[in-house]
């Protein structure tokens, strides 16, 4: 029997995915990514926003309308349990989130055409399977690690701690492991990813240990890159800004999703309140080139005007290098649910466009900054008409630009080359490989 595996929502549920594909194959399963050709098809889904939920929801529906037994695993079942089962009874099987290695028994008895089966623990505690070589569904330049998992914090917009539990990170060890096995099948740059990548290691280790994993990491020998995703600005250490200045394989590049700069809006929303201006200054300081990728919630309950208008004089003064921006989205069972000052869809979407519209100028005008440069940059393959898709240090697989190269010679995927920037837009650069 064939069984499919569908996977929504961000980089930590991939991985979750690969580990599900994992365990079926260490079983002998005959495992496809083509769900017409699957009699049995796993979904991973994604509860995050509603859009995200939405598009779970859809595929669901649209599968079991075509006939397949359908196991769904992942955000959706630990958020809604009961009552996703009521509203599309034909659901075969539900694994939580922290449930995935009941995967195989759930699929054999599916297969075997029991009843209803389900694994859903009622309070989340994600613990990383070691020991499963993860299947992965995208082989290429670069691979996502799952360094933990869960979160600590209660921000008033999300859910992720409901549905995933407290943090718990991997040891140094496991993860150095993993690292060393996917450079042997080619990978040249590992991406590191948890719900907080800075707060690892303070479970196990009683500090933070982002520091000294990225040390252990940077020996790796035929790694290329190392990069950092998903930071904490309160645990942006000055132990960490200078061990990323240091090692050589550390990508000079900081994801540190902000949300806000105005401070009654970063209390209502439950994060961090502190100088982030003078955090990125110093950022910049100790790591010369870097390049910053933040992201902003507007419409939050309760954000005026004049707050707004804080937040867009922010970005205008700050300038980062890459950004992104996130109408709020209402959540069951969030704090800011229950608020009532809720902002009007339609100013939400007026405020979104505005600060979009003043980061395409900015990052036009970054961009532009490149021309004329030469810098290394990952290939990850080629156009139909034979230009090589690359990118640079400073752009993150799947959510930022592309260097778009034009090259004499073949060149393989993974491969870091220097290229000649000639021309850039807002998003892209496009130049010449210097071979």
């Amino acid at each position: 029997m064939k069984i499919a595996l569908l996977n929504h929502g961000c980089a930590k549920n991939l991985v979750d995915s690969e580990l599900m594909l994992g365990l079926l194959a260490q079983r002998g399963h005959q495992v496809t990514l083509d769900e017409k050709d699957a009699d049995i098809v796993v979904i991973n889904t994604c509860s995050f926003i509603h859009d995200a939920e939405k598009e779970s929801v859809q595929s669901v529906l649209q599968l079991v309308h075509d006939g397949k037994k359908v196991i769904v695993t992942g955000c959706l079942p630990q958020k809604y349990k009961g009552e996703l089962k009521k509203a599309i009874p034909e659901i075969a099987g539900m694994i939580g989130t922290s449930d995935i290695k009941e995967i195989v028994e759930v699929v054999e008895r599916v297969a075997g055409d029991k009843k209803y089966v389900e694994h859903i623990s009622e309070k989340p505690e994600y613990i990383y399977p070691e020991n499963i070589e993860r299947q992965q569904i995208t082989v290429g330049a670069s691979s996502y690690i799952k360094i933990a998992d869960g979160c600590n914090y209660h921000c008033g917009y999300c859910i992720i701690p409901q549905l995933r539990g407290e943090y718990h990170s991997r040891t140094i060890e496991n993860i150095v492991e993993e690292a060393k096995e996917l450079v042997d099948k080619g990978v040249t740059e590992i991406v590191l990813i948890a719900q907080d990548t800075t707060s690892y290691g303070i479970d196990l280790y009683g500090k933070q240990a982002l520091p000294r994993l990225l040390e252990e990491l940077n020996k790796i020998e035929g790694l290329g890159w190392i990069r950092i995703m998903y930071a904490y600005p309160s645990q942006m250490s000055d132990e960490l800004i200078d061990t990323i200045a240091k090692l050589d394989k550390v990508a000079k590049y900081i994801d540190l999703p902000l949300q806000h700069c105005n401070v009654e809006i970063l209390k209502a929303m439950r994060r961090p309140v502190m100088d982030y201006e003078a955090l990125i200054e110093k950022i910049r300081e100790k790591i010369p080139g870097v390049a910053i990728r933040t992201a902003f919630i507007v419409g939050y309950p309760g954000e005026t005007d004049e707050q707004f208008n804080e937040l867009y004089e922010f970005v205008k003064r700050v300038r980062f290098e890459r950004m992104g921006v996130f109408e709020y989205s209402r959540e069951k069972n969030t704090v800011s649910y229950a608020m009532s000052e809720q902002v009007s869809s339609k100013i939400k979407k007026q405020r979104y466009k505005k600060l979009m519209s003043l980061q395409q100028k900015i990052s036009r005008e970054i961009n532009k900054s490149y021309v004329g440069q030469i810098i290394p940059c990952i290939v990850e393959g080629y156009t139909d008409d034979g230009i090589v898709l690359m990118r640079s240090e400073h752009d993150a697989p799947e959510i930022d630009g592309m260097v778009y190269a034009s090259s004499g010679t073949q060149v393989v995927p993974g491969d870091i080359e220097d290229v000649l920037i000639e021309r850039a837009d807002e998003y892209d650069l496009f130049g010449v490989l210097q071979l």
